[in-house]
C-alpha cells in the first residue's frame, strides 16, 4: 500500500499544519467524539487501512479488537434491519473513553476532519465546534489546502461496519 501510505503522510503533514495554525481554535481532543457519529462512506483503501489496524489490536489486544467487531456486526445488524440511527457511532468508537480504537488506521474522512481544509472542489469543511466564535478571517487565515483527489481512490465504497464486522485475521 505505498500509495495509500503517500496519501496518509500528506494527509498527516498538511493537518500538523492546520492544528499547529488553529492553535486555540481547535477544540478536537481525546474524548471529543461528535464527528465519530453516523455511517459514512470509506473507500476500498481505508477499509483495508482500517482491517490492518484490527489485526494490529487483535495481536496485542484480543479483547479489544472483539469488542470492536462486536460493535461493527450490531451496526451492521441495525443498519441492515433498517433500525440504525442517524447519530449511530462509529464501530471502532470505544464508548467508555471516546477515543478511536484504530485510531492509527483512521479512515482518510476522520482524518481530515476538524481543522478548516479547502478540498479540490473549493468547498471548506471545518468541524462545527471548533473556531466558535472566530471571524471569516481568522479561518482563512488557519485553511489549509488539501487536494490528494489523484492519489484517492473511490473505487469500493464501504462502511467502517461492513470493513470490520466478520473480518478475522
Amino acid at each position: 500500500m505505498p500509495r495509500d501510505r503517500e496519501l496518509i503522510q500528506i494527509i498527516d503533514t498538511a493537518l500538523a499544519d492546520a492544528a499547529r495554525k488553529a492553535g486555540r481554535w481547535l477544540v478536537c481532543r481525546p474524548g471529543c467524539c461528535e464527528c465519530c457519529l453516523g455511517p459514512f462512506s470509506i473507500t476500498a483503501a481505508d477499509a483495508a487501512r482500517l482491517r490492518e489496524g484490527l489485526a494490529e489490536l487483535d495481536a496485542h489486544d484480543a479483547r479489544r479488537a472483539d469488542r470492536v467487531r462486536s460493535r461493527a456486526g450490531a451496526l451492521l445488524d441495525r443498519l441492515r434491519g433498517g433500525l440504525a440511527e442517524e447519530d449511530e457511532p462509529c464501530p471502532a468508537l470505544d464508548p467508555e473513553s471516546g477515543t478511536c480504537d484504530l485510531y492509527q488506521a483512521r479512515p482518510i474522512t476522520c482524518r481530515t476532519f476538524g481543522p478548516p481544509v479547502r478540498c479540490a472542489d473549493g468547498g471548506v469543511a471545518i468541524c462545527e465546534l471548533c473556531f466558535d466564535g472566530a471571524s471569516e478571517e481568522e479561518i482563512a487565515a488557519c485553511t489549509v489546502d488539501l487536494d490528494v483527489s489523484a492519489l484517492l481512490d473511490d473505487a469500493g465504497e464501504t462502511t467502517v461496519a461492513l470493513a470490520l464486522a466478520a473480518f478475522k485475521p
